[in-house]
């Protein structure tokens, strides 16, 4: 007797994921399914057609393997990886940054997205608090946003002084020339919506009390203070796009899209190959004739509720 789903390409291998390992992708999905009917509505009517449903997950699944070996050329050759992600609010970060990370190993693939500065923090060399997190020898850092918080928010809210930009901005470039030279790799992207875009992105956390949690007054104040951010943009791009790290600015409008084209051209990057692995084999069970399992009490078990 075979299996209901014979795997014998990468083809099949898509298929029988596509219809048997969805259930935490549908899950994560979820958060742009549960909005309320007016605002999916209005949402639905200011978007074009997006990519099918079954086309994207099979992309993402791709990708996702492909992610997979570089992972593994990651830890086999020693690599260093280091991925900034930055946006406004409400750009897509987070949810690229998700897929990204969903079938890696946490101990190979580490998120990084640190708090505001403590008052510590606040009088310490501005990037110190950044170095502990850099990659070690086969490790890959995502950062969710990064030391450009200073060009961006912490500029535009009055949080750092305009002696203080532009000390950052003599700075990083050769701080990451310094990464560059030490052997890490430093990919950096900008994920780019309309301003129409995050309106309707706010309104939809707004209406939605699933959602409520990802505004913040600094979220509410970046609307507010849309021209500046774009004015910090522009100069940050022009100051810090060097060739040893330079900018690549993702359009996110489209959510699926870019978490796609982003996955895509983050592996178009890296020149990984497939590494050989030992095949693994499912040993025997030790069994005892003489070994009876003991019975627990049933107050140690969680509740049967579903």
């Amino acid at each position: 007797m075979t299996d209901e789903y014979d795997v014998t390409s990468d083809e099949d291998w898509l298929d029988a994921e596509l219809k048997n390992a969805l259930d935490e992708d549908y899950e994560i999905e979820l958060e742009d399914a549960v909005l309320s009917l007016e605002i999916r509505r209005i949402y639905e009517r200011a978007h074009p057609a997006s990519l099918p449903r079954a086309e994207y997950f099979r992309e993402l699944l791709r990708l996702q393997a492909e992610l997979i070996k570089l992972q593994d050329w990651v830890v086999a050759t020693g690599e260093k990886v280091v991925v900034l992600f930055e946006g406004r609010d409400s750009a897509g970060k987070g949810g690229v940054i998700k897929r990204i990370a969903q079938r890696l190993n946490p101990r190979v693939v580490r998120t990084v997205a640190l708090p505001a500065p403590s008052d510590r923090e606040k009088t310490q060399w501005y990037f110190q608090r950044y170095v502990p997190h850099l990659p070690a020898g086969g490790e890959i850092v995502l950062f969710d946003r990064s030391w450009y918080n200073r060009a961006g928010v912490e500029r535009v809210m009055g949080f750092a002084s305009e002696d203080q930009v532009e000390q950052f901005f003599k700075d990083v470039p050769e701080f990451e020339r310094m990464l560059v030279r030490s052997g890490i790799r430093v990919v950096k992207y900008w994920f780019s919506i309309t301003d129409e875009e995050q309106q309707m992105r706010f309104l939809m956390r707004i209406h939605d009390p699933l959602k409520q949690w990802k505004l913040s007054p600094m979220d509410l104040q970046s609307r507010v203070r849309w021209e500046q951010y774009t004015k910090a943009k522009e100069e940050m791009f022009d100051r810090t796009n060097i060739d040893e790290a330079p900018w690549y600015i993702v359009p996110g409008n489209d959510k699926k899209r870019a978490r796609l084209n982003c996955m895509d051209h983050l592996l178009s990057l890296m020149p990984y190959h497939e590494v050989e692995q030992e095949e693994v084999t499912l040993p025997q069970r030790v069994f005892n004739p003489e070994y009876e399992r003991a019975v627990l009490p049933p107050e140690l078990y969680v509740p049967s509720k579903y």
